[in-house]
């Protein structure tokens, strides 16, 4: 009897391990396009940077418009075969990339695989829940970030060796497709408890949108801004202004900065310290734009300086954000009844997603009609009215209001 206890306990059986692959080979495949895809624009299509901007936003916002409705439906019917189901579709437009000729058509697929994306993520996150033990939730969904992390760490960095390196881009599109087909392999190979269908209650607004979470949204989305402008442009931004070092390693520090933060940041807001930390984040991440877009300066004076501030920035960014991301969740569902929860983490995803749209958007326009380092200046700016707010009106909004 003591020995079936010890067993439900367990985090890591085969069906953790496999989801986590998945996972992980699932963002391994996005991540490794991320860099690439603005140069793909420009070098195949001759596409200008506010045309990317665009196209490379039509992903997010597809993915958003779905958010919502995939938490709807992965509660209300059997959630592996919807969570395959999107999986198999995401693989799929990585092959549709390889054949789209016209730009129409690499738009469609971009806005296909967007939707699939908005599901996939949300359904390996449920399934990863329903497969591991209450007792060990936290330390489990913590694995599961981190492997979302190790790609983020890993992905562009090889997507830009692969293109500096002068492969070409239709083999680029099949490393990303080889990574998903093997991820879905994984992933049907997880096996789910049963979970018998629920009757839900009407649809309303405060099932998609926690409405007290709205200052954070706000404050979280102009910090998600400058961070969208960075995982799309930087690469493009270190070429524009003449940094010859392997930007790949860019994404690679961020992710050591994200990682170290990530074990500390998450102990000192379960002591309860969360608007404290989320205002040290923020002055990290002020001052590491401002660094950014003072790079264009800096190479002028010192190729050397600027190609260890160009790095130093990358982990201070990892640092600050990898702080900020625990303490705004927990932010958001504090703010929430139980019953909410669900919403509140959609809330928080979705402010997210929001600023990085319109950074992608904004990124790509204001470098056409003027340069990258202006697009990480407005990004500077946006970070400081972000703290403004945070401090002037979230913090004390939100000690007003938490739940717990």
């Amino acid at each position: 009897m003591h020995q079936a206890a010890h067993y439900e306990d367990r985090l890591v059986t085969p069906s953790y391990c496999f989801i986590l692959a998945a996972n992980f080979l699932l963002y391994f495949g996005f991540w490794l396009l991320i860099p690439v895809l603005p140069f793909y624009l420009s070098e195949v299509f001759s596409a200008g940077n506010s045309t990317i901007g665009i196209i490379l936003s039509c992903y997010t916002v597809a993915a958003l418009c779905i958010r919502p409705f995939s938490g709807y439906f992965l509660d209300s019917f059997a959630r592996k075969p919807l969570y395959l189901m999107a999986y198999f579709i995401f693989m799929t437009m990585f092959a549709g990339y390889i054949i789209a000729g016209s730009l129409t058509l690499f738009i469609m697929f971009r806005i296909i695989q967007g939707v699939s994306f908005g599901m996939v993520t949300v359904g390996g996150n449920t399934v990863v829940i329903d497969i591991m033990p209450s007792s060990r939730r936290g330390e489990g969904l913590g694995y599961y970030g981190l492997s979302n992390n190790i790609a983020m760490a890993v992905g562009p960095m090889s997507g830009l060796f692969l293109h500096d390196a002068g492969v070409d881009y239709t083999t680029i599109f099949c490393c990303s497709l080889g990574s998903c087909i093997a991820g879905f392999v994984c992933a049907s190979l997880v096996k789910t408890p049963y979970k018998p269908p629920v009757r839900r209650e009407p649809i309303s607004l405060d099932r998609f949108i926690l409405l007290k979470g709205i200052p954070a949204g706000i404050s979280l989305l102009l910090l998600s801004i400058p961070y969208g402008m960075t995982t799309n442009y930087v690469a493009m931004y270190a070429k524009q202004i003449g940094i010859n070092a392997t930007t790949g390693f860019f994404f690679t520090f961020m992710a050591i900065g994200m990682a170290i933060s990530r074990i500390f940041s998450g102990k000192i807001v379960d002591r309860g310290k969360i608007t404290q930390v989320i205002s040290a984040g923020l002055y990290l991440v002020v001052f590491s734009f401002f660094l950014l877009s003072a790079c264009v300066y800096l190479i002028n004076w010192n190729n050397m300086l600027c190609t260890v501030v160009f790095f130093a920035v990358a982990l201070l960014l990892g640092v600050g954000f990898g702080i900020m991301f625990p303490a705004y969740n927990t932010l958001f569902v504090n703010l929430a009844p139980n019953s909410q929860r669900g919403t509140a983490t959609s809330t928080y995803l979705t402010s997210w997603d929001v600023g990085i749209g319109i950074g992608m958007l904004t990124g790509g326009y204001i470098a056409e009609v003027s340069t990258f380092d202006k697009a990480y200046l407005f990004g500077a700016c946006l970070t400081i009215v972000s703290m403004l707010y945070f401090n002037g009106k979230v913090a004390p909004h939100y000690h007003k209001n938490k739940l717990r």
